[in-house]
């Protein structure tokens, strides 16, 4: 653990997502839904690392704290791809700008960030002064959480769980859907970086049964939800997916209502991200009775 002391704030710098969960655990346990990419993220990486699985260097854990020991803060630099973005919760704002000179001064290059809106600005635009480059939006995003379930017009076929078996469908479609996200969006295929998960990863996941096929009558896989387990007592939806040639057929509405429907009974909340340059995606999770909670963003620096 490193520490940068600042006027009212303290920066805490962690290696451990261990050492991380117990020092901001229960400020993250306070707003589980806005904490839940981190949460979730930490719990499976400290997972690993008992498994033996190690982590690379450049990863870290960030608590901000006042004068009174408060954490009032937290961040991650754990993205396992290009050109590895941190990702921010909400903090003060002198502490995103703080963060910003602490990496400069490591000698970090940090190229983009993510996550809670304005302290990702914040941070950004310190970056790109002290290193130079301007900040441009890669994409809005926006996390929703569900009230009460809405069930949509039921449609033929059914759920169910992928199984290691269809390992090599599940990553297709993962790749698949990071390309046609972007496409919806009206960006250029591959212009967000997104963590294709390895073989392996994508095989302890399907493991864990947290992948679901919507099947049509012929049992044939026609889309593709995932979700996250539950950390702090939220659970994540995501990835969501149809082929091209199946869309429109409220296989989408249905997975995800039902894989809701379970999480709730599970007893979680239930959250998930969109894209809000995808009013079809965010149409369909408001009918669903998702509801927005908070705004977030990933910029890059270009240089």
């Amino acid at each position: 653990m490193s520490i940068i002391p600042m006027a009212g704030l303290r920066l805490r710098f962690f290696t451990d997502p261990g050492e991380f969960l117990a020092a901001a655990g229960d400020y993250l346990a306070a707003d589980p839904v806005v904490s839940t990419v981190v949460t979730t993220v930490a719990n499976r990486l400290l997972s690993q690392r008992t498994e033996g699985i190690s982590q690379p260097d450049r990863n870290w854990w960030l608590v901000v704290s006042d004068d009174f020991g408060a954490v009032v803060g937290a961040g991650m630099r754990s993205a396992p791809y290009a050109p590895y973005p941190p990702f921010l919760l909400p903090m003060p704002d002198e502490a995103a700008v703080a963060l910003a000179q602490a990496l400069h001064e490591r000698e970090e290059e940090v190229l983009a960030v993510n996550g809670a809106l304005p302290a990702v600005e914040l941070c950004a635009a310190e970056l790109a002064r002290l290193g130079g480059g301007r900040v441009q939006v890669a994409q809005h995003t926006r996390l929703h959480e569900l009230g009460e379930l809405a069930w949509p017009p039921p449609a033929p076929g059914g759920l169910v769980v992928a199984t290691q078996d269809d390992v090599d469908l599940v990553t297709e479609w993962f790749a698949a859907f990071m390309g046609d996200a972007d496409e919806q969006a009206g960006r250029p295929r591959g212009t967000s970086a997104h963590e294709l998960p390895d073989r392996a990863e994508m095989l302890r996941r399907l493991q864990d049964g947290r992948l679901w096929f919507w099947v049509d009558e012929t049992g044939e896989p026609v889309h593709l939800t995932g979700a996250n387990p539950p950390s702090y007592g939220v659970a994540r939806v995501g990835p969501v997916y149809t082929p091209l040639s199946q869309r429109g057929r409220g296989w989408a509405s249905n997975a995800v209502a039902e894989v809701s429907r379970q999480i709730q009974a599970e007893g979680a909340r239930v959250c998930l991200y969109t894209d809000q340059a995808n009013p079809t995606s965010n149409k369909i999770y408001a009918a669903l009775g998702y509801r927005p909670v908070v705004d977030m963003a990933n910029l890059v620096i270009v240089r």
